[in-house]
């Protein structure tokens, strides 16, 4: 069998992205690993928890500088996968990493 290559992080989302200049940040999100702790919902406007899936959710997966902040500490206070989080944000233009980078290479954390 031959082996699957990396996700890469450019092409996730991108079919229905805004162009990068306007939107050059992206979350990628592992909702089948959220615990439900709701800390990205507390820090950050972007993120709400589902009342019927007791999961959180984003409202926007593509942002721009001025939401910058506040996803990326949603990113990094996302206690799933052993504090190591589900919540991954990607800078569209260098398709790496951002937050939370438990890897410290800017390599797509997820584990898919």
């Amino acid at each position: 069998m031959p082996e699957e290559e990396p996700i890469d992080p450019s092409e996730i989302g991108e079919g229905d992205a805004p162009p990068i200049e306007e939107a050059p940040y992206k979350i990628v999100f592992e909702a089948n690993k959220c615990i439900a702790a709701g800390k990205c919902a507390e820090v950050s406007t972007n993120w709400e928890m589902d009342i019927t899936t007791g999961i959180a959710k984003p409202d926007v997966y593509f942002f721009d500088e001025s939401d910058l902040d506040h996803n990326l500490d949603a990113a990094e206070k996302c206690p799933a996968k052993k504090d190591r989080g589900v919540i991954h944000v990607v800078d569209r233009r260098t398709n790496e990493e951002i937050a939370p980078d438990p890897n410290g290479d800017g390599s797509l954390s997820v584990d898919w």
